[in-house]
């Protein structure tokens, strides 16, 4: 940041703090001035935060529609280091109706993680704030902490709605960080989010187009564990739970008749049933990651489609299958809310990891989304799909077909990728396309993964291919 911008957030702080003193409104006063409004948003030290950090990172509204009132909540972090220099990246979790907060900042990708005690932070020593500036979304309204002024306007979210608030939220929110307009700008997300990265991407090209400059200078976008066509990630669930076991003969025949035309987000009742058969045969299972023990604590999980060169904090830890457990414990806090900068009045009495009203109440959802894949793909951007190989919610063998129904000309052949030495996943060039898979993570990549995450996307932003053997020393 240019030194007169530090001067004057210098100033602005003092100002703050002297208006709160005489109980004048801040964002009143400084509404006009960008700067100002990022010093409003700027967090100085969360709740069980025992260390301290050298980047910093914001939290607040933006508002996406005056005439509703409807506020997306976001969370911003810097790079670790030399942020003026690294791209932006935006992640999204799907459900739909889960948040981001939740998922891919608090168990995957982002810089805080939480205790058991769901008071206390650590951080996460393969945070990808390590390769760029993360920038994390709560959307649509109703998810996490975002709200509308309108009751019951979480009633009325879907695909179109949502990919045209983020649209708004993004070019909003570059209004507030003015020092990173015309960054390189990438869009990642995993599971539902297979729809909302695509369909932002999508929207961005053509609102750039619409008027005739680059306005948001998109580079790319990556998913994981994506839905992206309704019946191949169909035809690729099935095959994945009968050829490991986990369903009969029988059960396997059924499913391909009665869902394989479905809609993953509005099935049918015959298709319902089978479904329900095929639960049964499963059993107790986490079926986010198929060979790590269920979460046994007493917590009803949302059971849908989520689902530097300093070493600070570098420890192990072994994987907790209770982590959206201690979210919602820090996340309900009185005082981490308070320094969040949440709206009380606004958002949702309780915040919850997801958001079931959302999900049960959406109105649409397209059966494929490879149309936006044609659509994209010749423009050139930097298109990734990767996937944990032990997720039984959109498998491999799901994205795999998928993929395929593009029928894209493979440009590097199926091989293995490696870090530290040890088979990492496989991946397979096309043109216009990488898939990657990661060995041995479930449907969170970056939650059973970590290093190998953090790998991936710093091969991912470099434009470099997954590591061979020799190279990984060079990442």
């Amino acid at each position: 940041m240019p030194t007169s911008n530090r001067i004057l957030n210098l100033f602005v702080i003092v100002f703050v703090f002297i208006a709160k003193l005489h109980s004048i409104s801040c964002s009143a006063i400084f509404s006009s001035d960008p700067y100002a409004q990022q010093q409003l948003d700027r967090i100085s030290k969360l709740p069980g935060q025992n260390f301290n950090v050298s980047f910093a990172h914001y939290a607040g509204y933006v508002t996406v529609n005056n005439e509703s009132g409807r506020a997306l909540f976001y969370w911003f972090f810097e790079a670790d280091e030399d942020p003026s220099s690294k791209p932006i990246v935006l992640w999204l979790n799907g459900g739909p109706g889960c948040s981001s907060i939740a998922y891919g900042l608090a168990e995957e990708i982002g810089p805080f993680h939480i205790e058991e005690d769901g008071k206390t932070l650590y951080l996460n020593p393969y945070s990808w704030t390590k390769a760029a500036n993360i920038l994390f979304l709560d959307s649509p309204v109703g998810v996490g902490f975002s709200y509308s002024n309108i009751t019951n306007d979480q009633l009325n979210n879907g695909d179109k709605r949502t990919a045209a608030d983020n649209l708004e939220f993004l070019l909003e929110w570059f209004k507030r960080f003015p020092q990173y307009k015309g960054r390189d700008f990438y869009i990642t997300g995993e599971s539902y989010a297979g729809h909302y990265v695509p369909q932002l991407s999508q929207a961005i090209v053509r609102h750039n187009h619409k008027n005739g400059e680059v306005i948001i200078n998109l580079k790319g976008f990556m998913v994981g564990n994506a839905l992206t066509d309704d019946f191949h990630d169909y035809l690729g669930l099935f095959q994945f739970m009968w050829s490991v076991g986990m369903i009969s003969d029988e059960t396997f025949k059924q499913l391909n008749v009665f869902c394989d035309s479905q809609s993953f987000i509005h099935t049918s009742g015959p298709c319902d049933k089978v479904l329900d058969i095929a639960d049964e045969e499963i059993g107790d299972i986490d079926m986010y990651s198929i060979f790590t023990p269920p979460c046994t604590a007493n917590f009803n999980r949302f059971s849908r489609l989520l689902k530097q060169k300093k070493k600070v904090g570098l420890i192990r830890r072994a994987y907790d299958p209770c982590t959206e457990q201690h979210s919602t414990v820090y996340f309900n806090l009185p005082e981490v809310q308070n320094v969040l900068h949440v709206h009380k009045k606004n958002s949702p009495s309780k915040w919850e990891t997801c958001s079931e009203e959302v999900n049960e109440n959406w109105k649409d959802t397209p059966m494929s989304v490879l149309d936006i894949y044609r659509e994209l793909i010749p423009l050139g951007l930097r298109i990734w799909i990767f996937s944990g190989d032990t997720d039984a919610v959109i498998p491999v063998t799901s994205t795999r077909y998928s993929i395929d129904a593009l029928n894209l000309p493979t440009t590097s052949p199926w091989r293995a990728w490696y870090d530290d030495g040890q088979v990492g996943g496989w991946t397979q060039e096309y043109n216009g396309l990488t898939f990657v898979t990661v060995r041995g993570a479930g449907h969170e990549v970056a939650l059973h993964k970590p290093k190998q995450a953090l790998t991936l996307i710093k091969s991912y932003l470099s434009g470099n291919s997954m590591p061979k053997l020799k190279q990984v020393s060079d990442l």
